[in-house]
């Protein structure tokens, strides 16, 4: 045991999602760690209108349900998320004559919508149950870094008291106050400059109000559009629309900074002019008596990096206090996985007096690559938003690439599995040179199309385009649950890179058949078959059925016609 003299072993700044699962988590894997929790908010919490980042995917999902053991909890007090959903609304009131990107009926692996005030009361209750010793109502003052094999204490008020723990290791998940990051100087910009603004609001926004054609209204099963993260899209943001288990919604405008200005939503009345402008149809949905507005807060430039996460001097950084991405995939909770993962396995070396500083370091190096991969999503991406073409290929992109690697990795319980990280070296290469590629092709495919007009409506486009009919998508994501021994892990990664590529040629083949002298950014040489690619040939669909090039638009918009008609 080391340094007995310390009040406990594990101290933790902040006792919110990331905190709170880490320090069960923990206590989880190691009953005798004495680990103290360090909360300013009191318990319990409110529900609905208390803390943002309600929408959970694959990653986030499976650790809250599986890893910490919380399904039942999830299922019965929280929503099961029905996917995500995109409707191609910028400036339209009949929503039902959008293009609707979605599955028609759930995948195999389950998500959450989180009211996170319900959750983290949850949370609350599970740590103490365990013996953690989690004391809300508690500000911390400051506190000291130990050097070398030191101590570190942190000095916090307490029902009126000034006290003062030690303890063996720091763990800073005190959320955007970042106590350890700026004590530190670890804060760093990572040039993607997006703002947010949110609300919550009484009662369910519904769907399915928003039409009464039988077959738009038959169009999913079970008809439960509400339980989706829906986004209305447009050129330069998304407006999420996210059931709560409390019965409210959360409602939130995410945006380019030069497009849509700050100052053009950061308050409630500007935030429902705004959505008057942009998405008529959501915003007579959304301002009716019933729907009381609960809450409204927003956040300038919302996205950061850190230099550093996990530290040889026992200290470490989880969830927002660390780094955070963009609302877009709601990666927040993935993150905050990822991270109390590794942080759990660094603790545990310790515990069993084996050198731990050299893989602060590797879990470091690999934590930075998954967001640093992560952040090409985003970056310069959120003109494209309003692109009826190209942004459902970009989803289907983006999620292929996720549950290509990262989400295996996590889902095998391999992410600190350094021997076959190694193994797999030259093909998470091979994907990330693919990505980087594709993302950039994404980006000119739209800018080849024409940029859309912001507040501009855009022409009826009736189409659902299904994930759920693509066979090989959606079995991907019930391979995430697959018990595989080392052999076969390596050879389902290897397969996924190949179909990467098998999709980025049929991209790259239906980009230069729409615009001939659009580049490639190098992604043909990174193909297999790049001579196919680059010359036109056929290669088979990898999307079924076709969801874009000139002949399914021209033969869905006559469709439309003879609708009209």
């Amino acid at each position: 045991m080391h340094a007995a003299a310390a009040d406990c072993d594990v101290l933790i700044l902040g006792g919110g999602l990331a905190g709170l699962s880490l320090a069960i988590q923990l206590k989880q894997r190691d009953p005798s760690l004495r680990v103290v929790v360090l909360e300013r908010g009191t318990h319990p919490v409110r529900e609905a209108a208390f803390k943002v980042g309600e929408s959970t995917v694959e990653i986030g999902a499976h650790y809250f349900s599986q890893v910490l053991g919380f399904h039942e909890h999830l299922e019965s007090q929280q929503l099961r998320k029905f996917g995500f959903r995109f409707f191609f609304s910028e400036g339209r009131t009949d929503l039902d004559r959008c293009c609707e990107l979605g599955v028609s009926q759930l995948l195999p692996t389950p998500s959450w919508q989180l009211d996170r005030g319900r959750f983290e009361n949850f949370l609350g209750e599970q740590a103490r149950a365990l013996g953690v010793d989690f004391r809300d109502g508690a500000s911390v003052r400051s506190f000291d870094i130990g050097d070398d094999d030191g101590l570190h204490a942190a000095h916090y008020q307490h029902h009126g008291e000034a006290r003062t723990l030690t303890a063996r290791w720091l763990v800073d998940a005190s959320g955007r106050a970042g106590l350890l990051k700026r004590k530190l100087g670890l804060a760093q910009d990572n040039a993607h400059d997006a703002n947010a603004v949110w609300w919550r609001v009484d009662g369910h926004i519904e769907p399915q109000h928003w039409s009464s054609d039988a077959q738009w209204l038959q169009r999913c099963t079970p008809p439960a559009r509400w339980r989706s993260t829906n986004h209305m899209c447009g050129p330069g943001y998304w407006f999420w629309l996210i059931p709560l288990a409390s019965d409210a919604h959360s409602l939130g405008i995410v945006c380019d900074a030069a497009m849509h200005p700050l100052e053009t939503m950061n308050t409630h009345e500007k935030a429902m002019a705004w959505l008057r402008e942009h998405q008529p149809g959501v915003a007579a949905a959304v301002d009716t008596p019933a729907h009381r507005l609960q809450d409204f807060l927003f956040l300038r430039d919302f996205s950061h990096g850190c230099r550093q996460v996990f530290s040889a001097d026992r200290w470490a950084l989880t969830g927002d206090a660390g780094l955070f991405l963009d609302p877009f995939y709601s990666p927040g909770s993935d993150f905050i996985a990822i991270a109390n993962t590794y942080i759990c396995e660094l603790i545990a070396r310790d515990r069993r007096g084996q050198p731990f500083a050299p893989y602060a370091d590797i879990y470091q190096q690999l934590y930075l690559s998954f967001y640093e991969n992560a952040l090409t999503l985003y970056q310069d991406q959120y003109p494209l938003f309003g692109d009826a073409q190209v942004l459902p290929l970009k989803v289907i992109w983006d999620y292929t690439f996720y549950w290509s690697l990262l989400a295996p990795l996590f889902f095998a319980g391999r992410l600190a599995d350094i021997a076959m990280l190694g193994r797999l070296r030259e093909e998470f290469g091979a994907a990330r040179a693919l990505n980087l590629a594709m993302q950039a092709l994404l980006h000119d495919w739209y800018r080849c199309n024409g940029a859309a007009v912001p507040g501009e409506p855009s022409a009826p486009d009736r189409r659902f385009l299904d994930q759920y009919s693509i066979d090989w998508f959606h079995e991907m994501n019930r391979a995430l649950n697959d018990t595989l021994d080392d052999a076969a892990f390596a050879q389902r990664i290897r397969g996924n890179v190949e179909r990467m590529r098998w999709l980025a040629a049929e991209m790259l083949q239906e980009a230069r058949a729409l615009h001939p002298g659009i580049g490639d950014h190098g992604l043909a040489a990174l193909l297999e078959t790049p001579a196919s690619a680059a010359t036109g040939e056929r290669i088979p669909s990898a999307l079924s059925p076709p969801w874009y090039g000139a002949e399914t638009m021209q033969a869905q918009e006559a469709q439309t016609v003879l609708a009209d008609d």
